[in-house]
């Protein structure tokens, strides 16, 4: 199976290409220039191979949660694709290919959802499967809900409240982000399994709906 994947829930721009079990990818700070650099890398990818978007089976996406912005585009991304080739799309979740990318069994996976909040789930591997121990929610940090036993904190949000999460994690890793090669391998045998829907399926999960504060809960901050 020939599967182009893509991560974008933060400020990284990350794309990946996984070959009958070898993967290819690449990744870049991006801001907020995502769609300007998505589609060239990918291009890059099947290049070096010497393969086309022609001759892709499949395509996954990070599906959320994470930046609105990038989620779209991501989503977007997978769909241009799949439309014109009938091609089977899975969305993957940003917080669970946070966490296959850490290494760890155990881990609480925290985005910065900005607006005082973080999305945040925690999740053990089981038998090479993610089990989502707390199912992902967006809430202020401090409601962070903790299970028993030793867990590894990644993701930007350990970052952003360091001070705050210190005190209640022994192992925390900020620098853990999301990315495309975390979502191809996840994704690869769902795809197998015939999890893939039809590319008018495919849709973000966004977890929170409210993008910003209105005028008036800034006043009041």
């Amino acid at each position: 199976m020939k599967l182009a994947a893509f991560e974008i829930s933060t400020e990284w721009c990350s794309v990946a290409l996984w070959l009958d079990g070898e993967i290819r990818g690449l990744e870049e700070k991006a801001g907020n220039r995502h769609s300007e650099f998505a589609l060239p890398m990918l291009e890059k990818l099947l290049q070096a191979e010497s393969l086309a978007s022609k001759d892709l089976d499949a395509v996954a996406f990070g599906a959320g949660p994470g930046s609105f912005t990038g989620l779209r585009i991501a989503c977007g991304l997978a769909q241009g694709l799949a439309f014109a080739r009938g091609l089977p799309v899975i969305g993957i979740s940003s917080l669970e290919a946070l966490a296959e990318e850490s290494g760890a069994a155990r881990v609480v996976a925290c985005l910065d959802a900005r607006m005082r909040e973080v999305y945040y789930s925690a999740l053990e591997k089981t038998d090479g499967r993610w089990r989502e121990v707390v199912s992902a929610q967006c809430v202020a940090p401090a409601s962070i809900v903790l299970p028993r036993g030793d867990w590894v904190g990644c993701g930007n949000g350990f970052g952003v409240y360091r001070e705050l999460f210190s005190k209640r994690f022994s192992q925390m890793r900020p620098e853990i982000h999301p990315s495309a090669l975390s979502v191809a391998r996840l994704a690869a045998p769902r795809l197998a399994a015939g999890e893939g829907v039809d590319a008018a399926l495919a849709a973000p999960v966004y977890v929170r709906d409210k993008v910003a504060f209105t005028t008036e809960e800034l006043k009041a901050r």
